[in-house]
């Protein structure tokens, strides 16, 4: 039941934070069905300029290991946008999850990758997943990979 609840409390929490903007948004409206179009228009050009982040997967399991182990994995990507990608911040569910980004832009075609190190020592024996939030220049503005183990005692 616990296990259900922390799934549920993840879940609730990465939607929050992809929703996060909602409240803080403002929109322009205009009588002037021309100055509407031109708008949109104006949104859509600028989301085809800017980079988009396309990667090999969005999640990874690392199966059955034992609680104290260090566990580390590589998140690929590509910016398959119109501009370079930048990374600006990357936020874990947890801080035994260690994230370790490209430094650099990534330009339009080039590929990147998110190393990811994870310390078990003080994990719960079960299932977990631990949360990656990557907040970079795309849209949509945030990306969430995902680990999960299969902790057992040593």
């Amino acid at each position: 039941m616990d296990y259900i609840r922390k799934i549920i409390f993840f879940i609730i929490a990465a939607n929050a934070i992809l929703l996060g903007c909602k409240n803080n948004c403002t929109s322009i409206t205009t009588s002037d069905n021309d100055s509407s179009t031109t708008n949109k228009e104006s949104e859509e050009q600028e989301k085809l300029n800017m980079p988009e982040i396309l990667f090999e997967n969005t999640s990874h399991h690392f199966g059955t290991i034992t609680q104290g182990e260090q566990l580390s994995y590589i998140f690929y990507f590509k910016n398959v946008g119109n501009s370079d990608l930048v990374i600006y911040d990357i936020e874990a569910s947890c801080g035994c999850t260690r994230p370790i980004p490209s430094k650099e832009p990534v330009k339009s075609g080039e590929s990147g990758e998110i190393a990811i190190t994870v310390n078990t020592e003080e994990q719960k024996v079960g299932e977990r997943i631990n949360y990656i939030v990557v907040i970079a220049n795309t849209f949509p503005a945030k990306t969430i990979l995902t680990l999960h183990a299969n902790v057992q005692t040593p």
